[in-house]
C-alpha cells in the first residue's frame, strides 16, 4: 500500500502486535516525510494493528502464555514511576537506566512450556512410539513427521511472547542461537538424527528473527545492546 521503506518500518513495529508511543511517533514522522496524510496513515495503522491482534488471538495458545502477554502492558520506571513503553531499555522522562523490571517472557518460561508439552509425549495417542519417548520421536520423525507433542512444541515457540527486557532478549538469542542453526550438510540434513533438530531449527529461528527486527527498531538510541543483537542476526544470517 505505501513505499516499501514504511512498509518495513511498520512490519518490524507490529511483530509482536504491538506499537509503543515511540514507534507510533516514529512511523508517523516517517509518513509526514514521505507525503502520507497522518490521519489516513493513522486510520491504516490502527486498523493493521487491529488485523494483527484479531490473528493472533485465533491462534490456540497455553493460557500461562496469555497471562505474560498481559504482563507487557502498564510498565513504569523503578525511578520516577512514569509509565514507559515495554521495550525502552532507559526511561525517557527521568533517564533510569530500565534494567531490573520483571521478566515477561523470558527463555526459561518457554523453556518451562516446553518441558511440560514433552511430558504429554507418554499420553499421545497419535504417535506409534510414543511410550519410547523423545528418542524414538526423534528417531522415526523422517517417516511420521513431527508428531502431535512435537507440533505442539512448534506453535508453542512460534507463539511465544517477544522478551521486553535487553537482558532477556539477549539471553534468548544466547541459548537459541544453537537451536536456530541447522546440522548437517546436503547429504545428511535429513538422516535421522538431524531432521527433527532442522525443522524445529526453522521455527527457533523465525522467533529470533521476529525478536531481533523488534530490537532493531525499538532499540535504535541503545547502540551498545543493539550491537550486540545485530551479531546474533548476522550468525544467524538475517
Amino acid at each position: 500500500m505505501y513505499q516499501e521503506e514504511i512498509e518495513k518500518l511498520i512490519k518490524y513495529a507490529l511483530v509482536d502486535g504491538q506499537i509503543s508511543k515511540k514507534e507510533r511517533e516514529i512511523l508517523i514522522n516517517k509518513a509526514l516525510k514521505l507525503g502520507i496524510d497522518q490521519e489516513e496513515f493513522e486510520m491504516v495503522l490502527d486498523a493493521r494493528i487491529y488485523e494483527k491482534n484479531n490473528q493472533n488471538e485465533s491462534k490456540s495458545s497455553e493460557p500461562n502464555q496469555s497471562s505474560i502477554q498481559k504482563e507487557t502492558k502498564n510498565i513504569k520506571c523503578p525511578n520516577c514511576q512514569a509509565n514507559i513503553d515495554p521495550y525502552v531499555t532507559s526511561c525517557e522522562y527521568c533517564g533510569y537506566n530500565v534494567l531490573d523490571r520483571k521478566s515477561n517472557s523470558s527463555i526459561q518460561s518457554l523453556f518451562k512450556l516446553l518441558n511440560e508439552a514433552e511430558e504429554d509425549r507418554q499420553s499421545d495417542p497419535n504417535s506409534i512410539f510414543s511410550s519410547f519417548g523423545k528418542v524414538f520421536s526423534e528417531s522415526f520423525s523422517h517417516i511420521t513427521g513431527p508428531n502431535r507433542v512435537d507440533r505442539k512444541k512448534m506453535e508453542i515457540i512460534s507463539s511465544f511472547p517477544i522478551p521486553t527486557t535487553k537482558q532477556d532478549i539477549l539471553e534468548f538469542l544466547t541459548l537459541a542461537y544453537p537451536k536456530a542453526k541447522t546440522v548437517g550438510n546436503f547429504f545428511t540434513k535429513n538422516t535421522n538424527e538431524n531432521k527433527l533438530h532442522n525443522q524445529f531449527a526453522l521455527v527457533w529461528k523465525n522467533k529470533c528473527e521476529q525478536i531481533i527486527m523488534k530490537a532493531k527498531f525499538s532499540m535504535k538510541d541503545d547502540k551498545e545492546t543493539l550491537n550486540q543483537v545485530l551479531f546474533y542476526a548476522k550468525k544467524l544470517g538475517l
